[in-house]
């Protein structure tokens, strides 16, 4: 049956190849390098999925088969397959850009995708793969820097790289935690399960990310999505959901960071990320960071019984000396190289922006507000209309409530 299969891929991967090479108008070439390729690619692809040591060795080089089996072998793969784009031969030696497309298993409602290069060497008349490595600027997946263990939580599932078995499982128990408290908080309404990365180190999360680690230092996780473009700034690359629209979220530790907070703030962190999950659906070009960071904020913390004074104290600060902020922070407020002072300030103001609607109109409309302003699509008007037809108020009228609940809550 699995060889069967296997065949019935790699015929279908030869008839698209060669319909793209007519369908461009140029001839079918009497080399069939690229044909021949793709049929090794294919027979990868199906020893991954079905988790077949031997097959998968079968396709590349002993340097790189054995090690690359091993690093992906316990991440439940529903679906792993690649799509030859270019192909670039000099006699027994080949490179090929290919992308790759996977899903884990119970928690992608689509699938990833990864441009990747792959080097190949052909002996005895067969190609096979002697590496496999992200394409470009393309960040790396987490089973290239190593072995990957997996840890199952009853609402999420933990990906680690050189991490001890307890401290994956320490975050699998904060994200189970984190998931039905974003529930209560948001609904019901995203898939309310969670896919958590945790590599070595910063530099590990940095490689995940395709940036420099300098960026992320004091960022102690990001959540990263398959669509919408990456906002800078945003404490998640992309923003969070569950549904077609939003199919393979990420939730990426830099452990670092994360290690030298204390109990509390490892929770509110991953209760933070896993609302970008939730939330992601609704989140556009048009939510604005100070809502969107902010309502994570405040899901966080929601329930913690910690004042005001205690989750902004920079804001505090500000206050105290007289210098009240004159508007809601700005997307340029929240960039992670911006000065220290100034980012925990905007996530303090979008913070308190949404304590504010949640006290003054209600936790409902805070949620209908959210989605309203999403809903709007383009970021011009998307406050101005929400503001007026959810709270019924202008951006002048909340700018100033903002600014004397500031007063009240920190003065």
């Amino acid at each position: 049956m699995a060889g069967r299969r296997r065949a019935s891929r790699a015929g279908l991967s030869l008839v698209l190849l060669l319909a793209v090479l007519v369908g461009c108008g140029g001839r079918v070439s009497s080399d069939t390098a690229a044909a021949d390729v793709q049929r090794v690619l294919d027979r990868r692809a199906a020893a991954v999925v079905d988790r077949d040591g031997a097959a998968f060795r079968a396709t590349g080089e002993a340097a790189d088969a054995g090690t690359a089996f091993v690093n992906l072998r316990d991440v439940p793969l529903a679906a792993w397959s690649y799509r030859l784009k270019e192909l670039h031969r000099s006699g027994d030696r080949a490179t090929a850009r290919a992308e790759l497309r996977y899903r884990v298993e119970g928690y992608d409602a689509a699938p990833v995708t990864a441009d990747r290069t792959l080097r190949l060497t052909r002996a005895a008349g067969a190609w096979r793969v002697a590496s496999d490595e992200p394409a470009g600027k393309a960040g790396d997946q987490l089973w290239d820097q190593g072995a990957v263990t997996a840890m199952r939580g009853e609402r999420s599932l933990v990906l680690g790289v050189g991490q001890p078995g307890e401290r994956l499982r320490s975050f699998a128990d904060l994200a189970d935690h984190a998931v039905p408290a974003v529930s209560e908080a948001w609904g019901r309404d995203w898939a309310r399960h969670v896919v958590v990365l945790v590599p070595k180190s910063l530099e590990g999360m940095a490689g995940l990310l395709g940036a420099p680690a300098s960026g992320y230092r004091g960022i102690a996780a990001v959540t990263t999505g398959e669509v919408s473009e990456a906002r800078p700034g945003s404490s998640r690359p992309q923003g969070g959901g569950g549904s077609a629209k939003a199919p393979a979220d990420r939730i990426i530790v830099n452990p670092d960071a994360y290690g030298v907070l204390g109990d509390l703030g490892k929770q509110v962190v991953l209760t933070h990320e896993t609302t970008h999950v939730a939330t992601r659906a609704h989140t556009t070009a048009a939510t604005p960071l100070w809502l969107s960071e902010g309502y994570a904020d405040w899901v966080g913390y929601r329930g913690s019984g910690r004042a005001a004074g205690q989750v902004a104290p920079e804001l505090e600060r500000s206050v105290a000396e007289g210098r009240l902020p004159a508007a809601l922070p700005d997307d340029g407020d929240f960039g992670f190289t911006a000065d220290a002072g100034r980012l925990a300030q905007a996530y303090e103001g979008g913070w308190m922006a949404c304590r504010l609607i949640a006290d003054h109109w209600g936790e409902v409309r805070l949620n209908d507000f959210y989605r309203a302003v999403g809903d709007h699509r383009k970021r011009a008007g998307a406050v101005e209309g929400a503001l007026r037809d959810v709270l019924h108020t202008t951006p002048e009228k909340f700018t100033e409530l903002w600014r004397q609940y500031l007063r009240d809550q920190l003065g």
